[in-house]
């Protein structure tokens, strides 16, 4: 994801990174190709067989219009879910740390340690198996030995982490270092953190209905595709002008709608789920304030995936 400070109305107009327009170049090469055809034909063909005229394009790019920002509305609802659950995450994840230093009597400092890395490697966990990326590498700098193994056989190996936070919770309360209100507290942020879990699987594995957006993108194309032919009579040589201008209005639209439908992608515009478990991790070392709990690695991304000068706010 790009997080950029605001621009200025002139600097706007030219942003390259971070557009869809460098993926629309093509399609849009292609509706200019069409605008310079229709308007030859127009101009050399005695009986120009195609002369539309706009009025049909205007009822059809209303009501094109209203089924994308239903489109948009539906895929930026997805993409805000999902920044809502990683903010959960945080919150419960800090919450869940502070009750560790804080509450257990008596609780070993390395123990501690232990579970508050235990917190951050859960994000990165969930990180990778939203992104069906391979975990183990991160995993391996932030988990305990034993755990790590336990981990790596598993399949959900965040829902893993979570049932170890919740064992060494229990432990602490048969020890007699938790009461009853202490183990209360951290059940709470562990279901939370299991809501968490279960919301993200379930924006993953439920993507908008394909039929409806084969529908919305074939239209699009279809009407971008005709419009050159439309526009001829009344633009004469401006055709190719207006013509990009609407095909850029509503190719954009619906491909930044398909881009983030799915948040948790590796897409410029999708969240930046590698700088959040960053701040995640920054945060519990901060609470942790212990020389021992070495501050973690950055989390292992691909190059340009995800600016790095994102800030949670």
């Amino acid at each position: 994801m790009i997080i950029r400070p605001k621009l200025n109305w002139l600097r706007m107009l030219f942003v390259w990174r971070g557009s869809v327009l460098p993926q629309l170049l093509p399609r849009l090469a292609l509706i200019f190709a069409l605008s310079v055809a229709a308007i030859f034909m127009h101009d050399h063909v005695r009986d120009y067989p195609v002369g539309l005229g706009t009025p049909p394009f205007a009822l059809v790019g209303i009501a094109l219009a209203v089924f994308l920002g239903f489109r948009n509305s539906a895929s930026y609802e997805r993409w805000w879910e999902g920044r809502k659950l990683w903010g959960a995450l945080l919150i419960h994840g800090r919450s869940l740390a502070r009750q560790a230093l804080t509450l257990p009597r008596g609780a070993k400092s390395e123990d501690t340690r232990e579970f508050i890395a235990a917190i951050g490697a859960l994000g990165h966990a969930l990180r990778h198996e939203m992104r069906r990326t391979d975990p183990l590498p991160d995993l391996a700098t932030r988990l305990a030995p034993a755990l790590y193994q336990r981990v790596s056989q598993a399949q959900y190996r965040s829902a893993l982490i979570l049932r170890w936070l919740g064992e060494w919770s229990a432990t602490r309360a048969r020890d007699g270092a938790l009461d009853g209100y202490g183990t209360l507290a951290f059940e709470q942020n562990l279901n939370e953190l299991s809501a968490v879990i279960g919301g993200c699987e379930r924006l993953a594995s439920t993507p908008l209905p394909f039929s409806y957006s084969v529908m919305i993108h074939r239209t699009v194309y279809l009407f971008c595709v005709m419009l050159p032919f439309g526009l001829v009579d009344g633009a004469g040589l401006l055709t190719p002008l207006f013509a990009l201008l609407v095909a850029y209005a509503f190719m954009s639209l619906e491909a930044i709608a398909a881009q983030i439908e799915d948040p948790f992608g590796l897409e410029e515009n999708d969240l930046a789920l590698s700088a959040l478990c960053d701040s995640l991790e920054n945060a519990l070392h901060d609470m942790a304030a212990d020389p021992a709990f070495t501050r973690p690695p950055k989390a292992l991304r691909a190059p340009g995936v995800e600016d790095r000068r994102f800030i949670v706010t």
